[in-house]
């Protein structure tokens, strides 16, 4: 059985964090992040869960703590966002480096400067190398849902990295939403006891963490570093049907909507598919064939299933609420480009940057990009690659 109740997406992941009960969580305040370990801290404190909370100085000294637990054999969380994350950037690294299966909400936000607190995706885009799984949320639902997924995702043996489960700053962090939550004892029983690999207090088999790693052996830790990413694309379907089979919620890498037999495509993450969808909704009454591919999760990146979704359509505009300034777009736009490079017949593709620093985009920032896409198909003119979409000239 589950029940709904009302939540923030910031509450969303407390909750599932209350039902996980982690061993260890070490996190450092910052908005938009800073009511996941506050509401968090609630339980911990009114003992409803087990967890050893740690207050640290920093957002480098909390990955830096996580690193220390989980090498123990500690299951252990942290949560950030933005200027956090990247105070965190060596030790995020590292994290994923020594295969340590870390789940860490992130909830997007810009990165200064100019200072901002506000949702775009710089922060974890940035982090998209980093050798962490990425998931990307619409609602506070997927929020809480994800977040419980994560953990089975991060200690699977075939993959052993950690995870970071986004959702848009305030958007979707500070929006209150029905949620309907699961019965603890299904939650426990999803994610199942921690056996850590290796732990570092296992004396009787006793192993390192973190050695200088110089030409001899570096590259090739690195590629199992990219080899479990792979492995990654063909494990995670088999906990999705798990997850499915316990609470009936079907996941996939990517939601499709009104795509099969789309002619004009919208690509976007998180909760601007919400927007998308209304539009595409009241195009299709219009006998206008519009649709939306939402990849759900950006690392490892599930090529084939994008390039399925994508192939038949004519004209397809990815949408990235951040910059890879000079690059030939943003981040997604030209993974999803070079991931349709090798087909013989391809539809065009734009791409459109939205949404800095909180801007916000509506419905008929998102009109304006399917009738692009209309013209561009009709010929009548050709779009620029990159567009900026709600920004002043």
């Amino acid at each position: 059985m589950t029940k709904k109740i009302p939540l923030t997406g910031d509450q969303a992941v407390a909750y599932a964090m209350k039902q996980i009960d982690p061993d260890v969580v070490a996190a450092y305040p910052i908005t938009p992040q800073t009511a996941i370990v506050m509401s968090f801290s609630n339980y911990v404190a009114n003992g409803q869960v087990s967890t050893e909370i740690i207050a640290v100085e920093s957002e480098h000294s909390a990955m830096s703590a996580c690193v220390g637990a989980a090498a123990a054999g500690a299951r252990t969380m942290t949560a950030t966002s933005a200027n956090g994350l990247a105070l965190m950037w060596e030790i995020v690294y590292i994290a994923a480096s020594t295969r340590l299966p870390i789940v860490m909400p992130v909830v997007n936000r810009a990165l200064s400067g100019p200072i901002n607190i506000h949702c775009d995706h710089s922060d974890t885009m940035g982090a998209r190398d980093s050798g962490w799984i990425q998931i990307y949320c619409e609602n506070a639902q997927e929020v809480y849902e994800n977040t419980i997924l994560a953990v089975r995702v991060a200690e699977h043996k075939k993959i052993l990295l950690p995870v970071m489960v986004c959702q848009d700053g305030f958007i979707t962090s500070h929006g209150v939403e029905g949620v309907e939550v699961f019965e603890d004892k299904k939650v426990k029983d999803f994610i199942g006891e921690y056996k850590p690999d290796s732990p570092l207090l296992d004396i009787d088999n006793p192993s390192t963490y973190g050695p200088l790693d110089l030409q001899d052996y570096y590259f090739e830790h690195k590629r199992q570093e990219a080899e479990a990413m792979r492995s990654a694309l063909d494990a995670i379907p088999e906990i999705l049907k798990e997850f499915e089979k316990q609470f009936g919620t079907k996941y996939d890498f990517i939601e499709t909507y009104k795509l099969d037999d789309a002619e004009i495509v919208i690509v976007v993450l998180s909760s601007t598919a919400g927007t998308v969808k209304f539009v595409v909704d009241e195009l299709r009454q219009r006998g206008i064939k519009a649709g939306l591919l939402r990849p759900r999760i950006f690392r490892p990146f599930p090529k084939e299933k994008i390039i399925n979704a994508l192939k038949k359509a004519k004209a397809v505009a990815i949408l990235d609420r951040s910059d890879s300034f000079s690059a030939e777009g943003g981040p997604l736009y030209t993974e999803i480009k070079a991931a349709l490079y090798d087909l013989d017949i391809k539809p065009i593709m734009v791409n459109y940057i939205y949404g800095l620093g909180g801007r916000d985009i509506f419905p008929a920032d998102i009109n304006k990009v399917f009738e692009d896409l209309q013209k561009t198909v009709a010929a009548k003119f050709t779009l620029p690659k990159v567009n900026y979409l709600g920004s002043r000239e």
